[in-house]
């Protein structure tokens, strides 16, 4: 028996190794700050802050040794109990009032610190909609009227959170503000394209020098309807971040000890042991996702066919984050939607196999992180009675899947290096 004859089991295989690279048990005692004088408190906000939270105070107490406290707000059904923190859950993708109270938790725990104390922030993908701190004038519902618009709009995620850190009181850097000056040291797992550190969860201890201007022009330029109040304060210098060089930011360093290279590059490590040839297309894919599909469809089709760009059999590994423009009712993140537009572009191929999925474990608002397909998964979904076309217009990739029992449900992984593609080309 080779890979090849059971494409899916192989796929789900890369994934584990992917998600493994990207552990936080396994890489964060190389990124220990030394112990300071006085308190060491640590925060974190994200999907993957309660595991990284329990990773790190393993680590310090075995090479450290020193006391520890602190905070950490995670999505609902994804706390790792820790021993040293607090543990919060509140709503992702969309805030809730349990993220409010989170978020102030935060801010509280780093407040009134001196120069002899460390903070250290526990920071990953998800962080800002578990972290809504409304400016004064504006309530929790204008930012998740703002969150709502921003998944709608199709913008990347650096454009989403350039507009949400010029409405907040913590993303932008301000949580370091708050810290100040106390020693800010973030351990960052990346889930952004590029693995720009000031985008990540929005940049709570991390500024950069996007401006309320860049908001307004990426409000107009994606046509997002914002509350009235919202755009008056996004006009006002009542919005403005810090830039990279406030004094108050200059005792703040970061590191990004996981990230989608790391794990696309351990996957085709592992491909290429067992004799498969792979390579990475990229890891910072952005666009429209169903747009994205029909690329990568292409390529496929082209190496079935002519076997270029690569020679079959192949495995192709990319990474990234695509966007939804929600114009339907449906149900289902962005995996699934490129998924399903790559299946229609693919339909009666028999040498490609797709698995695509977050390496959170949750792809969107639903259980799944993806989904598998092969030429025969638009035939399948006509023969259950489902138009595969009219499911992707109204932007129901989920139940398309769910109904021919396709979805990848891997559940939490306790990381988030965002979107993990492979596509197998067999003989």
């Amino acid at each position: 028996m080779t890979y090849f004859d059971n494409p899916d089991a192989f796929l789900t295989e890369l994934f584990h190794v992917a998600v493994e690279a990207a552990d936080p048990a396994k890489i964060i005692l190389d990124y220990l700050p030394k112990a300071p004088m006085g308190r060491t408190v640590v925060i974190g906000a994200g999907k993957a802050s309660s595991q990284m939270g329990k990773a790190f105070e393993e680590a310090w107490e075995k090479e450290r040794g020193t006391p520890l406290e602190g905070v950490i707000v995670t999505r609902y059904d994804y706390p790792c109990e820790c021993k040293n923190f607090e543990v919060l859950e509140a709503a992702h993708p969309v805030p809730d009032e349990a993220g409010l109270a989170g978020a102030k938790r935060l801010m509280d725990a780093v407040s009134d610190l001196g120069e002899d104390d460390l903070v250290v922030a526990l920071i990953s993908g998800g962080g800002s909609a578990l972290l809504p701190s409304p400016p004064e004038g504006l309530t929790l519902a204008d930012e998740i009227a703002v969150n709502e618009a921003l998944l709608a709009s199709g913008a990347p995620i650096s454009a989403m959170n350039t507009v949400r850190k010029h409405v907040s009181q913590i993303k932008g850097g301000r949580l370091a503000q708050v810290a100040y000056p106390a020693k800010v040291v973030s351990l960052l797992v990346s889930d952004i394209p590029g693995d720009h550190p000031q985008f990540i969860a929005s940049g709570p201890t991390v500024a950069d020098s996007g401006t309320r201007e860049d908001a307004l022009a990426i409000i107009s330029q994606y046509d997002m309807q914002l509350p009235e109040a919202v755009m008056a304060h996004i006009q006002s210098e009542k919005a403005d971040a810090p830039m990279p060089d406030d004094v108050r930011l200059s005792k703040a360093e970061h590191h990004i000890f996981a990230s989608a290279s790391k794990s696309l590059e351990a996957a085709q490590k592992h491909a290429q042991s067992v004799g498969i040839e792979c390579h990475i297309l990229s890891d910072a894919i952005e666009g429209e996702a169903r747009e994205a599909a029909r690329t990568q469809a292409a390529i496929a089709k082209e190496i079935v066919l002519r076997d270029r760009p690569f020679k079959k059999p192949v495995l192709l590994l990319s990474g990234g984050e695509t966007t939804v423009t929600l114009k339907g009712n449906g149900r289902g993140g962005r995996n699934t939607e490129f998924l399903l537009s790559f299946a229609i572009e693919i339909a009666g191929e028999k040498n490609i196999h797709v698995l695509c999925a977050d390496t959170d474990g949750i792809d969107g608002s639903e259980n799944n992180a993806g989904a598998f397909v092969n030429g025969d998964t638009a035939g399948h979904m006509r023969t259950a009675g489902l138009d595969p076309i009219a499911y992707l217009q109204n932007n129901d990739a989920w139940t398309a899947f769910e109904k021919i029992d396709a979805l990848f449900i891997p559940g939490p992984t306790g990381t988030n290096v965002n979107d993990f593609r492979a596509i197998l080309i067999t003989d």
